[in-house]
C-alpha cells in the first residue's frame, strides 16, 4: 500500500480528507468586521486647542463606521484627521488644519492643486478636486486661517453627504487630554491613504 501508484493515490486521498476535515472544523468568519474608534476625546481636544473653528459630523450617517482619528498639535498649529468607512465601504476623511499657508495643507490632503469644479453645500462653495490615478476625490474649503478637506475614495454623493453634516464644535476648556500635549495620535485603525 505504500509503494507505486496505488500508494500515492491512497496517500493523496488521506491528505485531502484531513484537509477537508480541518476546513470543516475551522470557524468561518462570514460577517464583516470593521474596527470602530471613538473620536469624542480628539474632537473635544481639537476644539479646545485650535485657534480656528473645528468642525465635526453632527451624527454618523447610517452604516458609516469611524475608523481613525488623529489629532496633532505643533505649537499653535492644530491638525485633526477623522476617517470613515462609508456605507458603500469606501474611505472618506475630514482633514482640517491651520497649517500655513492653508493652500499647502489642502493640496497635500487632496493630492492635487488642480480645481476641477465647485459645488454649493449648505450655502458654502467647496472646490472639487480629482486625482484619477489614486481614485481620490476631494471637496476643499480654504479660508485665510485654515482649510477643511473632505477626501477619499468615496463617490461625490458620499463626500457631499459628509460635508453636509459638518457642524462647528463648541470650544471647551480645559481640554480633557488623555495624552501628551505635543502630539496626540489617538484611536487609529488602518486608514487607506488617498
Amino acid at each position: 500500500m505504500t509503494q507505486g501508484i496505488a500508494g500515492y493515490v491512497w496517500a493523496m486521498l488521506v491528505c485531502v480528507g484531513v484537509a477537508l476535515l480541518l476546513h470543516a472544523c475551522m470557524p468561518q468568519g462570514r460577517g464583516e468586521h470593521i474596527p470602530r474608534v471613538n473620536y469624542s476625546i480628539d474632537k473635544a481636544n481639537a476644539a479646545a486647542a485650535a485657534p480656528y473653528e473645528i468642525v465635526a459630523p453632527s451624527h454618523e450617517p447610517p452604516e458609516w463606521v469611524p475608523t481613525s482619528s488623529n489629532l496633532t498639535r505643533n505649537g499653535s498649529t492644530v491638525t485633526w484627521r477623522l476617517g470613515f468607512a462609508t456605507a458603500k465601504r469606501q474611505h472618506a476623511m475630514v482633514a482640517q488644519s491651520n497649517e500655513q499657508p492653508p493652500e499647502v495643507f489642502a493640496n497635500r490632503m487632496a493630492n492635487t492643486d488642480k480645481v476641477s469644479g465647485s459645488r454649493q453645500i449648505n450655502g458654502v462653495t467647496w472646490q472639487e478636486r480629482v486625482r484619477e490615478d489614486k481614485n481620490q476625490r476631494s471637496l476643499v474649503r480654504i479660508s485665510p486661517e485654515h482649510a477643511v478637506v473632505v477626501t477619499g475614495t468615496a463617490d461625490w454623493d458620499e463626500l457631499t453627504a459628509l460635508a453636509q453634516i459638518l457642524t462647528p464644535v463648541p470650544k471647551t476648556s480645559p481640554a480633557p487630554s488623555t495624552s501628551a500635549p505635543a502630539a496626540t495620535p489617538s484611536a487609529t485603525a488602518s486608514t487607506p491613504t488617498g
